[in-house]
């Protein structure tokens, strides 16, 4: 059993052991949540050895050796031989969370799929069975949370802001609250001034 979460990686250390095309795609989403990744592979692909050029990746051109986890918060191994990526999980520490590329079973922890619209992120996960499935799920909902809801998520952060701030009462704040989550919100073009007068009745209320 899987306990899923979001991780806060920027600027924490993940080692990435493995150059090739999965090493790639591992490596890109680690760089878009801001952390320092360090490839360990006698080779890399040319989209990998362009990153490590441009100091984007640090790129140590040998064979695994255990000492290159030392610092890592996550290991991925993501190298084309099973008992490479098997040695990996059994050399890292205890409180060091591995994930091995070629079998979902062993590891500590899996990537799902995923989609981002702004603050939108919803994961998809098989545990392992079908990273197919996941993906095309991911695309169905990608179709259903379209573009629209970038601005959508950016109006609730402030709407919840000012609520928190503005309202005493737990009851109307959660009323607010769920209020603004109904599709009308999403949909007009006038959220912002509707809002507002919610927000003026609601304090009013409390006044009184």
């Amino acid at each position: 059993m899987l306990y899923p979460m979001n991780v806060r990686i920027r600027d924490r250390d993940v080692v990435v052991i493995g150059g090739g095309k999965v090493a790639h795609r591992k490596v890109l989403g680690l760089l878009d949540a801001g952390a320092k990744v360090k490839v360990v592979s006698p080779e890399l692909t040319s989209d990998l050895l362009s990153l490590a050029d441009a100091d984007r990746i640090s790129w140590h051109p040998t064979s695994y050796e255990e000492k290159d986890l030392e610092g890592a918060l996550l290991i991925i191994a993501a190298t084309n031989d099973h008992d490479t990526n098997l040695a990996v999980k059994m050399d890292a520490a205890p409180h060091q969370l591995v994930n091995l590329a070629d079998d979902p079973a062993e590891s500590d922890f899996q990537v799902p799929s995923f989609m981002k619209r702004g603050r939108l992120t919803i994961a998809v996960s098989t545990s392992g069975a079908s990273p197919i499935l996941a993906k095309k799920i991911c695309t169905q909902l990608e179709q259903t949370f379209d573009e629209q809801y970038d601005s959508y998520l950016e109006f609730l952060a402030a709407c919840r802001k000012k609520i928190i701030s503005s309202v005493k009462d737990g009851t109307v704040k959660k009323q607010l609250l769920m209020a603004i989550t109904d599709s009308s919100f999403l949909e007009s073009d006038e959220r912002e001034g509707r809002f507002a007068a919610l927000l003026e009745e609601a304090i009013k209320e409390e006044g009184q």
